[in-house]
């Protein structure tokens, strides 16, 4: 590899560097401040531990909450899988259908496949097929692939449907 070469990457490395730190800091700036989508994103860039922080689910789990709160489908559906596989919180499928539920309920595709698979798999709520074909039916009319595909499983294995 150039000399040249290595200088670009590592220029162009902390430009990406100086870019992320820039980024952040008005994310945090406007989660502090309450706004709900940043602090979704800050969640969110806990939990992938990218932007330059650490993976911490426990601190990504601070701000979907807080986001969860303020009726952010995006949040409450996030914060609905760190209950569902116990990241950040005791895992608990109770409380993972309680927000999944709220931002189903909202029109939100994501949360209404996984209501579904709760109720397919029994997590958290009663198992009841007929239940999860409604839900993944609600995402698939939104043109949600996943939705889809789970609606087309129940129609081949006839489960929750004729």
């Amino acid at each position: 590899m150039s000399t040249l070469f290595c200088s670009y990457v590592l220029q162009l490395r902390a430009q990406q560097s100086e870019a992320n730190r820039k980024l952040l800091g008005d994310i945090r700036a406007n989660a502090e401040k309450g706004d709900a989508p940043s602090q979704y994103e800050l969640g969110r860039a806990f939990a992938k531990g990218c932007l330059g922080l650490a993976e911490d689910y426990v601190e990504a789990v601070k701000w979907f909450r807080k986001a969860a709160e303020q009726n952010s489908a995006y949040a409450q559906d996030a914060l609905g899988d760190c209950y569902t596989f116990g990241r950040g919180v005791a895992k608990d499928g109770v409380e993972a259908v309680r927000w999944f539920r709220k931002a189903a309920e909202r029109g939100f595709a994501a949360a209404q496949v996984n209501l579904g698979i709760c109720y397919a798999d029994g997590q958290g709520v009663a198992k009841d097929e007929v239940e999860a074909v409604k839900w993944y039916r609600k995402a698939a009319e939104q043109n949600y692939a996943v939705a889809q595909s789970n609606q087309g499983v129940c129609y081949a294995k006839g489960k929750g449907v004729a």
